[in-house]
């Protein structure tokens, strides 16, 4: 009899308690100064070296991924255990920059790593886990093949983040482009998790890509969910300042499908986002209430769903294991629906 499916707080617990471990003992082969800012950004220790009792905690959701995707063509899903480490090194690699670029002074409800080490620390550290990341592959089977999806995954993330950084104050982004922002940012890393899942489990070039489908699309979801709680999320659940995203003039998703139109709305925010200096806090406000009342929140809400709609249609093409199927359109769903 097939396993019955999971829910989704035990599909992230479970692939995050398998891989913390796994990231831990990678961390730990980093130098010594450097694997000690690595401790701090991940909540491990505290800079005189005192280990915490509770330290920071992955939400487990690209493992998960990458774990489901080489159940879902059969596979036992710890035969993916190097995936799902090299992708979680390549996602804390990829916050620590993000937090530089952003300026982000919280990560996951802490101070972030540049704020508390310095810059160049939270740089070279987040350099030494994409590093690590590509060695926890090299070192494992069919490294031939796992290692390039990884690297193009890292390029696409890197290019959708240059691309968010030219957005800025750009006040004629279409929704199409944010989207496509979307896709390298935070797709392309979804998409790598399950197609390498899909090859740890012995995948044809088939079902991997249709794997990787699913998570990119899935990943463009997640990403226009996470940019409405960018603007509407409360900061004890997002673990992020309130409004940070508009602070920065950053062009989300939400804020491009505002700037669409022609309505009043649009028209001062665009304004707004064409001056020069820091916001205030009437500002960010104001604009907050603008994007509201021209329908883009529910707007980028909408895409998320037709984005997970398309994501699974592409699962169902690659003829999953059925409970592992279920886990993955409960992921989806829980992604869509997220609060944080």
């Amino acid at each position: 009899m097939a396993d019955s499916p999971r829910d989704c707080a035990m599909i992230l617990a479970q692939a995050a308690t398998l891989v913390r471990q796994l990231v831990r003992s990678r961390v730990h082969a980093l130098p010594p100064q450097v694997r000690h800012v690595a401790g701090l950004h991940f909540g491990w220790w505290t800079d005189d070296g005192t280990v915490l009792d509770a330290p920071a905690v992955s939400k487990g959701g690209r493992p998960a991924l990458a774990l489901l995707a080489c159940r879902a063509v059969g596979a036992d899903p710890h035969v993916a255990w190097a995936t799902a480490v090299a992708v979680e090194l390549v996602h804390n690699a990829s916050l620590l920059h993000d937090d530089v670029i952003d300026q982000d002074p919280l990560c996951r409800g802490r101070p972030a790593l540049w704020a508390a080490k310095g810059v160049p620390a939270a740089i070279l550290t987040g350099d030494a886990l994409f590093f690590a990341a590509v060695q926890t592959l090299a070192a494992a089977p069919d490294a031939g093949r796992t290692v390039p999806v990884l690297l193009a995954a890292v390029q696409a993330l890197i290019e959708g983040e240059y691309l968010d950084i030219l957005m800025e104050s750009d006040t004629d982004v279409s929704e199409d482009r944010a989207a496509t922002v979307a896709a390298g940012k935070t797709g392309a890393l979804l998409a790598c998790a399950c197609e390498l899942g899909a090859i740890a489990g012995g995948a044809t070039e088939e079902r991997a890509q249709l794997l990787h489908g699913f998570g990119q699309r899935l990943g463009i979801a997640y990403q226009c969910v996470d940019d409405v709680l960018g603007i509407w999320g409360e900061e004890p659940v997002t673990g992020k300042p309130a409004l940070s995203d508009l602070r920065s003039r950053k062009v989300t998703m939400p804020v491009a499908a505002a700037m669409a139109g022609n309505t009043p709305q649009a028209q001062s925010l665009r304004a707004l986002y064409s001056g020069n200096g820091p916001l205030g806090e009437e500002d960010y406000t104001r604009a907050r209430d603008w994007i509201e009342q021209s329908g883009a929140r529910e707007a980028t809400l909408r895409r998320a769903r037709r984005h997970t709609a398309d994501a699974l249609h592409l699962v169902d093409q690659a003829q999953p294991e059925p409970s592992a199927a279920a886990e993955l359109a409960a992921l989806a769903d829980l992604i869509t629906h997220r609060d944080h």
